[in-house]
């Protein structure tokens, strides 16, 4: 059945609506603890995590997945892990500090920049670039990171100095940069500027702006870049009573639930941002699962269980704690007997002809990625499923 067609469901996923059953519980608890445990193996020793490790072309590090791990890290207890790729983050982007500092010169001088010539969007374990080619000019991960580490400093207390000289590299870098069109969450569509990836930057940017730590004068350049951010992405969802997946278009995808939930571009309750979960349920919600955007091919245009993690998180913000227990325990339902979480499965696939195609190309689907667990580890403590610490320190 085509996505949409069952708005009764929309907002009420039929799987555990009511509650778990006490087995149920336990199994949504071991699955908190074992996404703790697979992220943990998945860490290297520089502090990168492999966003899977079972997927060639996944065995690297991406600044946007790891953003979101260490945010459940964190919110986990597992304090030297984040940190630990926070660590990573800030060396990544020192290593980096005169390329920024030319790459800003050139754009204050009005100089065109080729797009091979921005930073990328994923490292090796050892934050070097990968040599391979690749879709890398992507801006949300170095705000989404910025965001990541401003929600652990604020939960644990802990200092932003000592990884701050990359922060604030970061954060010049996408304040330079913003309004350049770049490649979205899922690394298509470069010649447009992506309302998830503003709102990552805006996210980003306010959390930078916060710091004591910062120079004033940067503090106050960056949190005008913000405000102008935020009046560029509102002014042009007004048109259409909700946020679009690029700016002028007007398709709708899953991951502009972020623009509220986690990066408050807009409140959760905003008339913009709630006409747009409504448009994300009706025409990508199915059964439970979430969908990437109407005409995904990639495997065939499975549903994603980040995704469900992240509808289910706003879900939990809004008070609408049936559906969101409802995600978790559909995320769960999807979890290998080993306990590991895939990227995407193949039910209700929109593009069923193109599945083989990318099994071929690629093998089959990543298992486990490291953003599935860490997207159920958020959702289960925000609804009290499991209690931080999950797992040992």
């Amino acid at each position: 059945m085509p996505v949409g067609s069952r708005p009764e469901q929309r907002s009420r996923p039929e799987q555990g609506s009511q509650g778990a059953s006490p087995a149920g519980a336990g199994r949504l608890l071991a699955l908190a603890h074992r996404s703790v445990q697979i992220i943990r193996a998945n860490q290297a020793p520089s502090g990168a995590y492999l966003a899977s490790p079972n997927f060639p072309v996944y065995r690297y590090s991406w600044l946007r997945d790891g953003a979101f791990i260490a945010d459940a890290m964190s919110r986990a207890g597992q304090i030297a892990s984040a940190e630990a790729f926070f660590a990573w983050c800030s060396r990544v982007l020192s290593a980096r500090e005169a390329r920024i500092d030319a790459l800003i010169a050139r754009q204050q001088a009005g100089e065109a920049i080729d797009a091979a010539e921005f930073l990328h969007a994923r490292y090796t374990l050892d934050g070097e670039e990968s040599g391979e080619e690749w879709t890398d000019f992507q801006l949300d991960g170095y705000g989404a990171w910025l965001w990541a580490l401003d929600a652990h400093r604020r939960r644990h207390g802990r200092p932003v100095e000592p990884f701050l000289a990359g922060a604030v590299l970061s954060a010049r870098y996408i304040a330079a940069f913003w309004d350049h069109p770049s490649y979205d969450w899922w690394e298509e569509h470069p010649d447009h500027r992506h309302t998830s990836t503003l709102a990552a930057l805006y996210g980003g940017l306010v959390a930078a702006a916060g710091w004591d730590a910062c120079p004033a004068n940067l503090r106050a350049e960056l949190a005008d870049v913000a405000a102008e951010i935020r009046r560029t992405v509102v002014a042009d969802a007004e048109r259409l009573g909700r946020l679009p997946k690029w700016l002028g278009g007007d398709a709708v995808d899953a991951s502009l639930v972020a623009a509220a939930t986690p990066f408050r571009l807009l409140a959760p309750e905003d008339p913009l941002m709630t006409a747009t979960v409504r448009a994300v349920e009706d025409e990508l919600v199915d059964d439970g699962g979430v969908h990437r955007y109407a005409d995904d091919t990639y495997y065939g245009g499975g549903e994603w269980l980040l995704l469900g993690g992240l509808l289910g998180w706003y879900d939990a913000e809004v008070g609408r704690t049936d559906d969101a227990r409802a995600r978790l325990a559909w995320i769960a339902e999807r979890a290998t007997p080993d306990g590991e979480l895939p990227e995407q499965v193949p039910e209700h696939l929109l593009a069923p002809e193109r599945l083989a195609e990318w099994e071929r190309r690629w093998g089959p689907v990543a298992t486990p990625l490291l953003w599935s667990h860490a997207m159920y580890l958020t959702l289960s403590l925000e609804l009290g499923v499991v209690n931080a610490p999950v797992g040992s320190r």
